[in-house]
């Protein structure tokens, strides 16, 4: 998965899908930068206006990513754009949504949080038909998220399966302090709790525990859907790929977590 590929839709080889460097770790300078993205004002650029871009035209419609590395490669050259503020917004024409009416051909799934500043299609500035999106708070599993994972790996060929967990998750906090409270959460949210659990990360304390246990539930995840043995035994011939991955509220980088 490490080998280059060319990006779909425009961008130079990509040897490394996902890369970007993740905010300090550690110390005073990780904490503030944990508030301050809970804040949600600074991280998301809500204290400035957002800088204008000049409108371009969409790219003309290539290929679509049958592989896992080609898969990877577009959306890291997706997110690439939308932290450049250079957007395409892609497959949003008229004549691509009467095709999609047909049709769906997506080349992704992604599981992702339900948080508001997380949208898989935007972080990695995808289209319409582009991506099959499953959003649980804290990417928590149950047999509906099993099963829509299976129907677009099984049913439509998708290649490629990414867990996006993402800094300053709520629903990891809330568990995580609910373990160290020892009180119950409220009604069904207890049961996310419960299964994060099983990933807090008890080697650090604080703020840097929830920051830990973010990476350690991504790869709880990803390794729970990789030992289905439908997927798995697609994962074993080549032809999927199921990938941790982050996103930062900071810098707006979405990094592999492996």
């Amino acid at each position: 998965m490490n080998s280059p590929a060319t990006a779909h839709r425009g961008a130079g080889p990509e040897p490394h899908p996902f890369a970007g460097p993740r905010p300090t770790t550690g110390g005073t300078v990780r904490r503030t930068l944990l508030r301050t993205a809970l804040t949600g004002a600074a991280a998301l650029g809500l204290t400035a206006a957002r800088p204008a871009t000049a409108a371009t035209s969409a790219p003309a419609a290539g290929p679509r990513p049958s592989t896992p590395q080609e898969a990877l490669a577009e959306l890291a050259a997706g997110n690439r754009r939308w932290r450049a503020f250079r957007e395409r917004h892609p497959h949003e024409t008229p004549a691509v949504r009467r095709t999609l009416t047909t049709a769906q051909h997506p080349f992704a799934v992604v599981l992702g949080c339900i948080d508001s500043r997380v949208p898989p299609e935007l972080v990695f500035d995808q289209g319409l038909g582009d991506l099959m999106t499953v959003r649980t708070a804290g990417e928590v599993l149950d047999e509906a998220v099993l099963g829509s994972v299976a129907y677009g790996v099984l049913e439509l060929g998708i290649p490629l399966v990414v867990v996006l967990g993402h800094q300053s998750c709520g629903a990891v906090r809330a568990a995580v302090e609910a373990e160290k409270s020892g009180g119950r959460l409220p009604a069904h949210i207890q049961y996310l709790a419960d299964q994060i659990s099983p990933a807090i990360d008890h080697s650090a304390e604080g703020d840097a525990r929830i920051d830990a246990t973010v990476d350690a539930n991504v790869r709880l995840v990803r390794s729970r859907l990789a030992a289905e043995p439908d997927l798995a035994a697609r994962i074993s011939a080549g032809t999927l790929a199921i990938v941790g991955a982050r996103y930062e509220l900071t810098n707006q980088a979405v990094h592999r977590v492996s």
